[in-house]
């Protein structure tokens, strides 16, 4: 199971695109675009204990089987969609289809755990233009109709997806082995691809002639490259030396000369620094950050621990999982019309309470017992995290901001949520390295730091997030 989010909502309400003749094939295309990352995203999870096996990979370059892809994706995601502005969306979208194609065989056919990593580099560069632009078109086709309904089943069919991504790949890779959770993208790719093009309207002639904020990109992808590096290596074999340092040091003065990049492009900045004029909206991005990342881990390492230590197969690892998708389906309408009664701020705080009892419920797995009493509690818990925090940032998010920013400030929540990820997966390397009674020692002390990471976003959300509907802050 992904830890990501179904995306910029706000995005697809927003945008503008000549809607198309074939409403429901676009649906069907944008769903089937976006699959593509979300079950690519869950399987690879699945996977990592069989890669490692195959390509005789250590557990830092493992690591970088999952960051490799998540990296581009968090830097660049902003910046495809302004891709999609420039040149078309449905251009975009099936360039970023295809393209991922290109890059699920290259990973199919990786002779080295490096070249699987560049592959996966690939793939995240073309998620990156895939998902903006395949959420800009959906709104668009239904804007007149009523985007809600549509977007709903977008983030529906996605959340089942992501789901049953794993059980799918475990399969695969217990019957014909891992290279076949990348070669079935491709008869898939290809399909999706034509579907795209022929559903979706021409885009319209006269490009969007604004400044693409390439310098911005540039920035951000140095940035949060130099911080994973440095802290995948310094909290790796290599240890806290100069080099670590070094990158993280140069990560933090990317970031720096980000920031202030942004703050000279104002509004044609690819993240304007107007976003962080909006408590509630700096108070979502924080618990976003800190939840995701705790996930993120979360979800990584616990099919791994299962895999390597408990006995289970890749298939039954992901079918562990399989309550995802039946909770979210049960709750998440509850969760809505909870979160106009009560308010976004207690469903945020339940929210981060639930994914800390989650993960110290994941104490329970690797000392043996049955997966109904040691893994299938833990596995609800963040469940009903995921429908809480979604929904009522769904239902606050949009009165944080004023109208010109409401697509900016969606997809920088995506971003980072992203950029969670990649950070906690940089850090669990110490984790994936260890074998037998000492990696279910270690899993538990993940476990611990993430359900202390979960507090402490739940504590952020109690100072810093408004409690009142109307306040922005």
């Amino acid at each position: 199971m992904s830890a990501r989010p179904l995306c910029d909502r706000a995005q697809a309400l927003g945008s503008t695109h000549r809607p198309s003749k074939r409403p429901a094939l676009v649906l069907v295309a944008t769903v089937l675009a976006s699959s593509l990352d979300f079950v690519d995203g869950s399987v690879v999870n699945v996977g990592v204990p069989a890669i490692g096996r195959s390509l005789h990979g250590d557990a830092a370059l493992l690591q970088w089987v999952i960051n490799g892809y998540l990296l581009p994706l968090s830097a660049l995601l902003l910046l495809g969609g302004a891709l999609g502005d420039r040149f078309g969306r449905r251009r975009l979208l099936a360039i970023g289809i295809g393209l991922f194609a290109c890059g699920s065989a290259a990973c199919a056919l990786a002779p080295s755990l490096e070249w699987l990593i560049a592959a996966r580099a690939a793939q995240g560069l073309a998620a990156a233009v895939m998902l903006p632009n395949s959420l800009a078109v959906l709104g668009a086709t239904f804007r007149r109709r009523g985007a809600q309904p549509a977007v709903g089943i977008w983030a529906a069919a996605a959340s089942i997806a992501a789901a049953i991504g794993p059980l799918l790949g475990g399969w695969l890779i217990d019957t014909i082995g891992w290279r076949a959770i990348f070669l079935i993208n491709l008869p898939l790719g290809r399909r999706r691809r034509r579907t795209a093009l022929y559903a979706v309207e021409r885009d319209p002639t006269g490009a969007d002639r604004t400044p693409l904020d390439f310098s911005g990109a540039a920035l951000v992808t140095l940035a949060v490259t130099g911080l994973t590096w440095g802290l995948t290596e310094g909290a790796g074999a290599m240890g806290w030396r100069a080099a670590p340092i070094g990158a993280v040091v140069a990560g933090a003065l990317f970031a720096a000369a980000f920031v202030w990049t942004e703050r000279r492009l104002g509004d044609k900045a690819m993240t304007p620094l107007a976003l962080f004029g909006s408590r509630p909206l700096v108070a979502l991005n924080l618990l976003t950050l800190l939840l995701y990342g705790a996930v993120a881990g979360f979800m990584l390492l616990l099919p791994f621990l299962l895999i390597t230590e408990v006995g289970y197969s890749a298939t039954e690892a992901g079918a562990a999982l399989l309550p995802f998708p039946f909770v979210m389906s049960v709750v998440s309408p509850l969760a809505g019309g909870l979160a106009g009664r009560v308010g976004a701020k207690p469903l945020l705080i339940a929210g981060s309470t639930l994914v800390a009892v989650g993960l110290l419920l994941g104490l329970l797995a690797g000392h043996g017992g049955d997966y109904w009493t040691t893994v299938l509690p833990s596995v609800i818990a963040v469940a009903l995290r995921h429908v809480l925090r979604r929904r009522a940032a769904d239902h606050r998010r949009a009165g944080s901001v004023d109208g010109r920013h409401t697509g900016a400030a969606s997809g920088l929540n995506s971003a980072v949520a992203q950029l969670g990820g990649v950070i906690v997966i940089a850090l669990v390397g110490a984790v994936l390295a260890t074998r037998g009674l000492a990696l279910v020692g270690a899993f538990h002390a993940a476990a611990i730091a993430g359900a202390m990471v979960a507090l402490a976003a739940g504590v952020a959300i109690v100072f810093l997030f408004p409690t009142r509907a109307g306040e922005r802050g």
